[in-house]
């Protein structure tokens, strides 16, 4: 049950494994239905107020306590992945998926609607979130090896927007009228409870490591903030990261009450953020296993996708002004190509410059500050929306410019990586070279 044996005789011997599917399947499912639960109440925002008898505003704080659930955990998560790998961190968050779906259905299902319950289970779910979204670099650093760590990355990180796109798309069909609220609630729990149980069954780690960076030994917990926080090029790439996925979030959250103002449908707004999400995976499906191959392209790719995705954060002002579909449809899927793109890359190459710090620390660090940063800009979109005397009454504009100014704003910081004496360095890629290096002179 292996494949692709790397070694020499008495040398050290490096294998990947075929499982290494199974796990990476595993974490890749958990994202899905855990960003399904995450917009399945946005995607049909007014429906679902009717339902529940509160305002829009409350439904958004249905997605606004998931964000800020990630970030009170994200301690607890970083322990996990650190001291017990990717296993521990899938098994947790299969249980809380479990758990909170079903609390989620008892609160909609009971009393005609009870909003606390299910904000209750909605914090269940955003506390098991952290423990998939910022595992895959940690699992494909330890499992795969130089050659499949970025589409690795790329399949299980991007597999948590696709199951945003799914909510967008499939529950304005589930749910179109309020009393088809709980079934679109049921629906999704029992899918979450399918993908759960196989959570117990994944390998914790695989019998030899698959090349030698991932043998060596990583900077201890307590020793990697004074590594951090002075490295310039972490910084460089953690502050857009953090914003351009804070926007992401809140984005596809308020994609419904953005358009509609101006006469879009739950269900044109819905396929807008399924476009937004599914043209952006298959631009990543794409570039992925392309710079797997060519690796000191990563560099470039990133400096010409930040640009874009801020064009296109910058051309969304005006988009739903149109009032047709063409426009907003265009504008998410060059939003979703640009950015999806740019996040795998993103993540690998923080895990490449902060070698030996292990990876799991600098995803969860950029994926906690896009969580508290998703939920900041969604309180304050929210604050920016018009009021009912507006033309169009309730129109997110002044929303939509705060969102293109602070993208744009950002944009120089990754263009300044390679500048100025500074070398961006692919410490972990060298360190690749070195040790195999040192094992073939051992071995000869």
């Amino acid at each position: 049950m292996r494949q692709g044996a790397i070694g020499i005789q008495d040398g050290p011997e490096y294998r990947v494994y075929r499982r290494r599917w199974f796990g990476l399947a595993q974490l890749a499912l958990l994202n899905v239905i855990v960003s399904w639960d995450w917009l399945s109440f946005a995607a049909v925002s007014s429906t679902s107020a009717t339902y529940f008898r509160v305002s829009e505003t409350a439904i958004n704080w249905l997605s606004i306590a998931f964000l800020f659930a990630f970030c009170v955990v994200s301690p607890i998560v970083l322990w996990t992945l650190n001291k017990g790998g990717p296993r521990p961190a899938i098994i947790t968050a299969g249980s809380l998926v479990f758990v909170g779906n079903w609390i989620r259905y008892a609160g909609a299902r009971a009393g005609g609607g009870n909003y606390g319950v299910v904000m209750f289970g909605q914090i269940i779910i955003g506390l098991a979130q952290p423990f998939v979204l910022t595992a895959p670099t940690r699992y494909s650093d330890l499992w795969f090896s130089a050659k499949g760590r970025i589409s690795a990355t790329a399949i299980a990180s991007l597999a948590n927007p696709f199951g945003g796109a799914l909510g967008q798309l499939i529950g304005p069909f589930w749910a179109t009228k309020a009393s088809e609220v709980p079934n679109m609630v049921l629906y999704i729990a029992i899918i979450a409870t399918v993908v759960s149980i196989p959570s117990f069954f994944i390998p914790a780690k695989p019998p030899s490591p698959p090349c030698p960076s991932a043998a060596e030994a990583k900077i201890r917990l307590r020793q990697t903030a004074t590594s951090i926080l002075t490295s310039v090029e972490f910084w460089l790439l953690f502050i857009p990261f953090s914003i351009y996925v804070g926007f992401f979030n809140a984005f596809s959250s308020l994609i419904n009450q953005i358009l509609e103002p101006y006469g879009f449908s739950e269900t044109e707004a819905g396929i807008c953020g399924a476009l937004l999400i599914v043209v952006g995976l298959v631009a990543a499906a794409i570039t992925s296993p392309i710079l797997d191959r060519h690796q000191n392209k990563a560099l470039l790719a990133i400096k010409t996708q930040v640009p874009l995705t801020a064009l296109a954060f910058l051309g969304f002002i005006w988009a739903p002004q149109s009032r047709g579909v063409a426009t907003p449809y265009l504008l998410a899927s060059l939003l979703g190509a640009s950015a999806f793109s740019l996040m795998p890359l993103a993540l690998e190459l923080l895990a490449e410059i902060t070698h030996p710090i292990s990876p799991d620390i600098t995803s969860v660090l950029c994926w906690t500050g896009g969580s508290l940063l998703g939920g900041v800009f969604l309180l304050t979109m929210d604050a920016l929306k018009d009021g009912p005397d507006a033309h169009p009454p309730f129109r997110m504009k002044r929303a939509l410019v705060f969102e293109a100014v602070l993208a744009l704003m950002v944009v120089p910081l990754p263009l300044c990586l390679g500048l100025f004496g500074r070398k961006v360095r692919k410490k972990r890629m060298e360190a690749d070279n070195r040790l195999r290096n040192l094992g073939e002179v051992s071995g000869g």
